[in-house]
């Protein structure tokens, strides 16, 4: 393995210079404001909201790590990309079906544990079930298909329960998953959109998936508030 192997996974990329991604680098400024308003709102919480405080700091980690990967773009830049993405998902999956759910903890780490090798399975099984390189196909956005059937399925349990405050939690996740969709789109259609525009459009990914963490956040915030 090569660590420091040049990798060029975006339309905006036209070369290995640091500053190639200028598009991309900079959007990754709104994880750092999300992070900084989620954690504000998690701290002025009573009690203060010690997960949801912790949840924002890896929004942070997360935009340090994309910056990183849009700049120097190489094997273990992408790693500090995506590790600090996947530990967020299961972070909050494990936050959600506990807060929202009211899971017990032995069933929230079943459920979590088996929602990480549903993820790692997931591609390889459309790979041997079609044929092809699902990953190369949807320019590696199948990696993000298990949250998004994760927040649209805990906003319809939440919805489903008859408690007002969590049907409105539901509600409120669900849009959220709306939003979330329209990102993965702007993902995957990255390279598809090179010819019209030239950053392509993973630079929106950015911003709306900033969004997106931020509304998790305070709906979770917002939810402990209400339910008590």
């Amino acid at each position: 393995m090569d660590w420091f192997e040049p990798l060029r996974d975006y339309c905006e990329r036209g070369g290995p210079e640091f500053w190639a991604e200028p598009a991309n680098a900079l959007s990754n400024a709104g994880f750092l404001l999300a992070a900084a308003a989620a954690a504000r709102r998690a701290s002025r919480a009573e009690p203060r909201d010690q997960a949801c405080l912790a949840l924002s700091g890896l929004i942070a980690v997360v935009g340090i790590g994309s910056f990183l990967f849009h700049t120097l773009a190489v094997y273990w830049s992408m790693l500090a990309d995506v590790i600090p993405i996947a530990l967020f998902i299961y972070g909050y999956l494990a936050l959600a079906l506990h807060r929202f759910l009211r899971l017990a903890p032995v069933r929230v780490a079943a459920a979590t544990v088996g929602f990480v090798l549903f993820s790692f399975a997931l591609t390889p099984m459309l790979d041997s079930l079609t044929g092809q390189d699902v990953a190369n196909l949807t320019n590696g956005s199948i990696a993000y298909v298990p949250p998004l059937l994760a927040l649209f399925g805990v906003a319809w349990a939440a919805a489903g329960r008859r408690e007002e405050r969590f049907v409105g939690t539901g509600r409120r996740l669900a849009v959220v998953g709306l939003v979330f969709l329209v990102s993965f789109v702007a993902r995957t259609a990255d390279h598809a959109a090179c010819s019209i525009v030239p950053t392509g459009t993973h630079p929106l990914w950015h911003v709306l998936n900033a969004a997106v963490l931020y509304a998790l956040l305070a709906t979770a915030i917002r939810h402990r508030a209400i339910a008590g």
